[in-house]
């Protein structure tokens, strides 16, 4: 393969969790857009009605399942739904999150396993679930997303903080013991998006300037900003990156 080719998709299935808005819609649609088939899950089935529609317009085949991202038995119950309507996963990409904010004195202990469960616990059982059928393949495309608080503090998200340091962490020990088998694990940490998650940081005048006058390319990034990433990490011309974390920032990690 050479060229363009390197980025096909043709024949793939693809399952996205968190897909129905935002990052996790835009990942969905670029991954059809270069040619795969999409299994869109979120915490609610009709969340992804949207997506999957607009991904059967481009001519693809699209299924939705949900799941409590917070419940492994729930989990799954999806992971084998997916199988059951697309075959086998070729390309996982870990997307759903949450994220809480309190002061770390106060953070109330129930919302910080929630937080966790979902960002941690959710991509580790995903991972090793698809994870096991792409080792007996020796074939397949893990992509996480991480975040910008995978390599930084920030403030009022110490849970958070902690999953997608973790995530990080997790994306490096698998592509270390699975790219022997031709799998190929890596994460995304994208950086200041126009989506639901930084809402709170784009209403709050003072914390909006700062950080849009650290963003080099001057501009809050846009969902679509993150389709060649995302096509990148899950095509053959990936095939020897393992345990990387692609930052998509806009030039933040650079100040």
């Amino acid at each position: 393969m050479h060229g363009l080719k390197l980025f096909s998709l043709e024949g793939k299935k693809a399952l996205v969790t968190g897909a129905s808005r935002g990052l996790g819609r835009a990942i969905a649609e670029a991954l059809a857009q270069a040619g795969a088939d999409v299994v869109c899950a979120s915490s609610q089935l009709a969340g992804t009605e949207e997506t999957a529609a607009a991904i059967r317009a481009m001519g693809r085949q699209a299924w939705q399942v949900a799941a409590d991202f917070s419940d492994r038995a729930a989990l799954e119950r999806m992971a084998q739904e997916a199988e059951a309507l697309a075959g086998q996963i070729d390309i996982l990409v870990n997307n759903a999150g949450t994220i809480q904010r309190f002061p770390a004195a106060e953070y109330p202990l129930e919302v910080w396993d929630e937080v966790l469960r979902v960002n941690l616990d959710a991509v580790f059982f995903l991972c090793q679930y698809f994870g096991r059928k792409m080792i007996a393949r020796q074939s397949g495309k893990i992509i996480n997303i991480a975040s910008l608080l995978s390599f930084s503090g920030g403030i009022l998200v110490p849970a958070y903080t902690a999953s997608k340091h973790a995530v990080a962490g997790l994306t490096k020990a698998l592509a270390n013991e699975w790219a022997r088998y031709n799998v190929q694990v890596n994460a995304i940490a994208p950086g200041y998006f126009a989506t639901d998650n930084t809402r709170a940081l784009r209403e709050d005048p003072v914390r909006a300037q700062e950080i849009l006058s650290r963003i080099p390319a001057g501009r809050w990034g846009q969902p679509p900003d993150l389709a060649g990433a995302v096509i990148f990490l899950a095509s053959a011309a990936s095939d020897y990156v393992n345990g990387h974390i692609l930052v998509v920032d806009g030039g933040w990690m650079a100040r």
